[in-house]
């Protein structure tokens, strides 16, 4: 995993794919759709705290 990226869990993964089809099904292209939803995730995940560990 990328530093600073946060990992989704398979639920909300899930609603992820579904609020992708659902933008598509309403006309959006997926790449916008896949572009929109990223960005909701990141609002929604914006102030939470994130731990790295790191290990020699």
């Amino acid at each position: 995993m990328l530093a600073g990226m946060q990992s989704l869990s398979y639920s909300e993964q899930q609603e992820a794919v579904e609020r992708i089809h659902q933008l598509m099904a309403q006309g959006m292209c997926s790449g916008e759709a896949i572009a929109c939803v990223a960005q909701e995730i990141r609002q929604k995940h914006q102030s939470e705290e994130i731990t790295l560990l790191f290990d020699d």
